[in-house]
């Protein structure tokens, strides 16, 4: 009998920069729900991958001097080295600069267009560049971004729509009569009253100011939308095909069983995704999960702050599992979870080291003490047994109704339970009495078989979530991962099966006050990083000009101008042509900066402007004022804005 297919997505990393600890959180979270849907028998599919394109990506790649390609193949490489480090069993990792999905992203905005749910128009409104989003100014909060808080910018420029409007009712319908589509249900009611409720907006799909991103196959002077283009990944990647002609991994596995994404992009997963899903005339996802942030103590986790925690740091710490067990074990289903330093040797101490390795520990160097690693049932029970057999034959059932909520944490929690009702059991039997007495030897031999068994059921189920751990422990004990339908019987160990002779340390513990010393070394890297030794800067000398008298100076009018929209100016190599916003008034200025600004580039930015000079023709185009620039000794340009946010119109003075 073929097996039920199961597919799981993240969402894709985006390549502006190496991944920090909250980012990883979700593909380990991601590969527990996957492993523990093999060991229920599905056929999983699990993709994760990166979203490469965008204006912020262009931005990066030009600070550092690389073409964008080149940087996102940097990043990209950094994030799949993590997801590797971490131990995630993903089927694919794909990429948004992948040949085949830029191919589909183009026909499928090509069909959007041609259907009618796409159209051309302007867009006009505040912009993001960190979330790549627009906002109109009453979705701002305080005047920042509602998304992550940082300035946004004003913003005009042609664009393309998706209509949104044509799938709105049959969104809220979907979403009404399939109440687990949106999960948590706090985030359903989030999405259907802030956002569907009070009234969708058409989605801006396209832009013009910037060039990285999937060329409009039909318009190049347009790319498409990130949105557009990162969402579409959870079919592209699966092989599917605007044409019809899909790969066979389409057929299998969509609609996704779940999109696990974090809670900060829900609004573009459960509204703009599905509609688009909707005008492709395809099924919907079974689910989609906003998982809520791993936070450091003292908030969300920034360079600046020096709080900043990468996964691979973490296990040069504490180890590959341990970390798996910090970020799923303290993430809570629905709120936001916090992760310390001192948090995790806590944690590494009481839970790994003491519950965890010292109970497998002790089994094993009693069993090669007592009975040479020979582990034996003898049948001898008392009414001392039965708590523990019962726990260990419930555990499994609890695990699976824990993972089937999506409750990760509350799983692990039952494992742990049995692991620590085992470590209570040798309190109670007490087997270092037993072996003094020698009428007792197959009753202490009975004992440690319990304890053996059910240290086995723990180690299996610990399989989803710390697998080199589980590994090690089956090993030890001289046998494999049990299956969940073994599970349901105890007394599977093999009587007579003979445990490992040296038992290995699974957690060494750690003092709290070398592991600090070690983290403040730690920041202090990450610190500079942050804040680079400051070089002396080169200065320039230039001839000086005859002195003028203040009132000379003050014949010259400087505002602040915004530039609302920017061409070349077709009969010359050197000049650009800007409508510049002064105030009220609109002026026309020509100025010869073509080789260091495109004209996509001015648009949006405050710039300084000599209001007063007199007019004159430039390439017989009317110029009407003059931009503020500094040049440097190899005759490179820079516009010279204002340092804080200043009204266009703003006297300089």
């Amino acid at each position: 009998m073929s097996k039920k297919p199961y597919y799981i997505s993240t969402a894709i990393a985006y390549t502006s920069g190496k991944p920090h600890i909250g980012n990883t959180y979700e593909i380990v979270l991601a590969d527990s729900i996957a492993r523990f849907k093999r060991a229920q028998g599905y056929d999983v599919y699990f993709q994760t991958g990166t979203d490469e394109h965008g204006q912020k990506i262009e931005l990066k790649a030009a600070d550092a001097g690389i073409t964008p390609k080149e940087f996102v193949d940097g990043v990209a490489g950094q994030i799949k080295r993590i997801w590797d480090l971490m131990n995630t069993s993903y089927d694919k990792f794909v990429r948004t600069t992948d040949e085949p999905h830029e191919k589909q992203v183009q026909k499928i905005f090509k069909k959007l267009y041609d259907q009618g749910d796409i159209y051309k128009g302007f867009y006009e409104g505040m912009y993001c560049t960190p979330c790549e989003s627009f906002f109109t100014s009453s979705q701002l909060v305080d005047g920042k971004c509602p998304d992550c808080g940082r300035e946004c910018q004003p913003a005009k420029e042609e664009a393309y729509f998706l209509k949104l409007s044509n799938y709105t009712n049959r969104l809220i319908e979907h979403i009404n009569s399939h109440p687990e589509f949106i999960q948590p249900e706090s985030r359903k009611n989030e999405m259907m009253n802030n956002f569907i409720l009070a009234g969708l907006q058409d989605l801006c799909v396209s832009r013009t100011s910037f060039k990285w991103g999937v060329p409009v196959d039909f318009d190049n002077k347009h790319v498409v939308y990130v949105w557009l283009d990162a969402l579409s990944n959870y079919i592209t990647g699966l092989g599917y095909d605007v044409d019809g002609n899909n790969g066979e991994n389409f057929g299998t596995y969509w609609p996704a069983d779940l999109h696990l994404i974090g809670k900060d992009i829900l609004r573009f997963h459960t509204i703009y995704w599905p509609i688009m899903l909707m005008a492709l005339d395809l099924p919907l996802p079974k689910q989609i999960f906003g998982h809520p942030w791993l936070l450091q103590n003292d908030g969300k986790m920034s360079k600046s702050k020096g709080n900043v925690l990468y996964a691979d740091d973490l296990v040069d710490f504490f180890g590959v599992d341990a970390v798996r067990y910090f970020v799923l074990h303290e993430m809570p289903f629905d709120n936001d979870g916090v992760i310390t330093w001192e948090l995790m040797v806590e944690r590494m101490n009481s839970d790994l080291a003491n519950t965890l390795g010292n109970l497998v520990n002790r089994t094993i160097s009693m069993s090669n003490k007592y009975f040479d690693g020979v582990v034996t049932d003898r049948g001898v029970k008392e009414a001392v047994d039965e708590e523990l057999v019962k726990l260990a034959l419930q555990t499994p059932d609890k695990v699976a109704e824990k993972m089937e909520k999506l409750r990760v944490a509350d799983a692990i929690s039952e494992i742990f339970t049995l692991f620590k009702r085992c470590n209570k059991y040798i309190d109670e039997t007490m087997p270092w009495a037993l072996a003094k007495d020698e009428s007792k030897k197959e009753r202490l031999e009975t004992v440690l078989y319990n304890l053996v068994e059910s240290i086995c059921i723990g180690a299996s189920l610990l399989e989803s979530f710390m697998p080199e751990t589980s590994a090690k422990i089956l090993q030890q004990m001289n046998t494999t991962t049990r299956s969940l339908e073994d599970m349901k019987e105890y007394g599977k160990y093999p009587s007579g099966n003979k445990v490992t002779s040296t038992p290995e340390i699974l957690f060494q513990r750690l003092d709290l006050a070398e592991v600090m010393e070690k983290v403040e070394v730690l920041r202090a890297d990450q610190m500079k990083d942050v804040m680079p030794e400051k070089e002396e800067e080169p200065v320039i000398d230039i001839e000086a000009k005859e002195e003028i008298t203040y009132e000379d100076f003050m014949k010259m009018q400087f505002q602040v101008g915004e530039i609302i929209a920017c061409e070349e100016v077709k009969k010359s190599k050197k000049l650009l042509c800007s409508q510049v916003k002064i105030g009220s008034q609109v002026k026309q200025i020509v100025s010869g900066i073509k080789a260091h600004y495109t004209a996509e580039e001015m648009v949006g930015k405050k710039v300084m402007v000599l209001v007063n000079l007199k007019p004159a023709k430039l390439a017989g185009v009317l110029s009407e004022g003059m931009l503020l620039c500094a040049e440097d000794e190899n005759g490179e340009l820079a516009l010279m804005v204002p340092e804080k946010k200043m009204p266009a119109g703003a006297e300089i003075c």
